[in-house]
């Protein structure tokens, strides 16, 4: 990404989140963007997803995830993020 303007964004799911392969569907849709971040359960039953790379890739992969995963999701609240230095993958944390 040699010079691209970088952003990240945070986004709580809610709805029907957990124990449904939420987050092994976000982490393979992220593999066909060039994103990075990281998608985890939260204790009160949403999950909370990070995403950075240009603009265009984040809002890309952020309308796949909500295309794929819509009959799932009762709300999506989407904030912005400081960018992570160095950050190389997209990862499922526990």
């Amino acid at each position: 990404m040699s010079g691209e303007a970088r952003i990240r964004v945070g986004v709580r799911y809610t709805g029907r989140v957990q124990g449904v392969g939420f987050r092994a569907t976000c982490r393979w849709i992220a593999s066909s963007h060039p994103v990075t971040g990281r998608v985890r359960n939260e204790p009160d039953g949403s999950v909370w997803l990070e995403a950075q790379g240009s603009p265009f890739a984040v809002g890309a992969f952020l309308e796949e995830v909500a295309g794929r995963l819509n009959e799932n999701i009762a709300g999506a609240a989407q904030m912005a993020l400081r960018a992570v230095p160095d950050e190389t993958d997209f990862v499922i944390e526990r």
